[in-house]
């Protein structure tokens, strides 16, 4: 049905533009009728005005149909002899000059009918694409709007876990307390009369309260660098590398540890931060390379993108398999047993966290028995002053 419909007013249309240039001829022909009546004949008839009018309104089509109606009325009716489409030589000349006329009359109308025409799609085009830009702006705005509600959901619930994690953990750490204290009181008091078996439960109890209260005062620090305002300042990487590497030799004491430390840049960023990243992900490489005779620690950096620089931490230590990376940076996650390296698996985490903070980001490569790298990028000090005096 729609395609029938669509047919029937192109014909229509069509009917509708060719009665119109037969109808402009028509009326044509009864002006020049009436001009010849009441002798006005110096009034040449009115065709090619039929001619202009048809092509304006009806296009090619009917123009072509007006142009050869009016030569032929205009030769059979005006030209002498009248009633009769034979020229003579005298007539010749001036009916050429009619069909010149009327063609180019029609071709300036069809030409300026055709520029209309392609304005009017033009605007209408035009009417189109600024309505549909403003629709695009208005769900680019309401989206806008709704991204932002959803951040600012997001940074409350974020508040809320971090106030309720700290709430917690700072809770629990007096019972802890009190457990280890109780039960090495129990112990030194209570020693002759137990035996074995009891002395071993009680050094369980002991050593799992101890163990649960690094936990809580790892997850009281891992929440804390999260309410902690950061203090942005130039840091010189090298210098605080030196810093903690001298801090963590107690326990490298009696070990051969090679100890590689690259050019490093001057960054910039919270010092206290940047320094305890330093502090996890070295005193990592000398835990997982405690099986090795020799140690190799290297740390280094490299240029990356967007005015950033890379910086790693590589050693020749116990590694990990790589389909496993995406769980290093979690809180509590472990990819060894504990019995083999120590440790409460949130030291990566605040790492992660730091470096986010300070808009980097934090990556980690490796392989089993192999040694792993890990990466980390802060922004480069190029413009320092004008980021101190913006405070950014």
């Amino acid at each position: 049905m729609p395609l029938w419909n669509l047919q029937l007013n192109m014909a229509s249309s069509r009917v509708l533009r060719y009665g119109f240039s037969i109808a402009c001829v028509a009326i044509a022909m009864g002006l020049a009728f009436t001009f010849r009546r009441f002798h006005f004949r110096d009034i040449a008839p009115p065709f090619n005005l039929a001619i202009a009018i048809a092509t304006w309104y009806g296009g090619v089509g009917p123009s072509v149909l007006a142009l050869v109606l009016s030569a032929a009325c205009f030769e059979y009716f005006f030209s002498p002899p009248v009633y009769s489409f034979v020229i003579s030589k005298q007539d010749l000349p001036s009916f050429f000059v009619f069909i010149a006329w009327a063609v180019l009359i029609a071709s300036f109308a069809g030409i300026r009918h055709r520029v209309e025409a392609d304005l009017g799609n033009a605007r209408d085009n035009l009417k189109v694409e600024v309505e549909q830009r403003k629709l695009r702006e208005n769900e680019i705005r309401r989206l806008n709007h709704e991204l932002a509600d959803r951040a600012a959901q997001l940074e409350a619930s974020n508040k809320e876990l971090e106030s309720f994690a700290y709430s917690v953990s700072h809770d629990l750490r007096a019972p802890v307390r009190h457990t280890v204290g109780y039960s090495e009181l129990l112990q030194k008091q209570a020693a002759s009369s137990l035996d074995d078996k009891s002395q071993r439960y009680i050094n369980t109890i002991i050593e799992s309260a101890k163990k649960m209260g690094i936990l809580i005062d790892d997850l009281l620090a891992f929440s804390r660098i999260g309410r902690a305002e950061t203090k942005t300042t130039l840091v010189n990487l090298e210098q605080l590398v030196k810093e903690v590497i001298k801090e963590i030799g107690p326990d490298t004491r009696d070990r051969e540890v090679a100890w590689k430390t690259g050019a490093l840049p001057v960054c910039y960023g919270d010092r206290s931060m940047l320094k305890l990243v330093l502090v996890n992900l070295l005193s990592n490489a000398v835990k997982f390379t405690r099986t090795r005779t020799r140690a190799e620690i290297e740390i280094g950096s490299a240029d990356g993108a967007n005015q950033e620089v890379e910086v790693f931490v590589r050693d020749n230590g116990a590694g990990f398999d790589m389909q496993y990376a995406n769980k290093l940076f979690g809180v509590f996650q472990r990819l060894h047993l504990a019995e083999d390296f120590e440790g409460t698996g949130i030291g990566l985490a605040t790492v992660q966290r730091i470096i986010h903070r300070h808009g980097g980001k934090v990556r980690a490569e490796g392989a089993v028995n192999q040694g792993a790298t890990f990466y980390f990028s802060l922004a480069k000090a190029q413009d320092s002053e004008a980021r101190i005096a913006s405070g950014l």
